[in-house]
């Protein structure tokens, strides 16, 4: 734990509101964009992200400095994405026709047209939705580790501590899910040829 982290958690657990509110300034768009990237949503990511800091503030004092506090944090952002992942597991699921029942008789569900304007389909745009579409179909212990390394850029010792295993396990598994993850993106390409080649084979017609 860096110096000024240890001099700042100490403030904390005397009561510096103040003190807390730097350790926000200085990680939450860190563990902002690992909920992002774990959840896929942006209401659910900031939602993830005050969870992550209640949790950490209310639970500052039983903070020993064993490890780092930013290992600490993402630990506590880590199960906070996992349990909101198994949340959405057992949620019922719904078909887009299905009518919604209400006191006054059956209505059509109506979504929002989340679909991008003609000037947002760029190509960096394609290539990080296609990135978080893969990310959404890799299990969580899976897209936990890509997260940590390859996207917040953590050390494999950094990453060992936040999922508490060794450090072999955290190279092998982050073997499996880069394989795994490029199986994925693989996939996506091929149908996504398919239906151009089938677009293409209408319009001729």
């Amino acid at each position: 734990m860096t110096s000024k982290d240890a001099e700042l958690v100490q403030q904390c657990k005397l009561g510096d509101i103040s003190a807390f509110e730097k350790l926000l300034d200085e990680y939450e768009g860190k563990i902002y964009n690992m909920a992002y990237r774990m959840l896929g949503d942006r209401q659910d990511a900031e939602d993830a992200t005050q969870e992550t800091f209640m949790k950490a503030y209310t639970s500052l004092d039983g903070f020993r400095g064993d490890s780092s506090f930013s290992t600490w944090l993402y630990r506590i952002a880590k199960n906070v994405c996992l349990d909101e992942i198994r949340r959405r597991q057992r949620k019922p699921v719904y078909h887009l026709d299905e009518p919604v029942t209400t006191p006054t008789g059956q209505i059509q569900r109506q979504l929002p047209d989340e679909s991008p304007a003609p000037d947002e389909v760029v190509v960096e745009h394609e290539k990080r939705r296609a990135i978080e579409e893969a990310l959404g179909k890799l299990p969580p212990h899976h897209r936990t580790v890509i997260v940590l390394r390859d996207i917040q850029g953590l050390s494999y010792n950094e990453i060992a501590e936040i999922l508490k295993v060794k450090l072999g396990t955290v190279k092998s598994r982050l073997y499996r899910a880069r394989s795994s993850m490029s199986a994925v993106l693989q996939e996506m390409e091929l149908f996504r040829r398919q239906g151009v080649r089938q677009g293409e084979r209408r319009e001729e017609t």
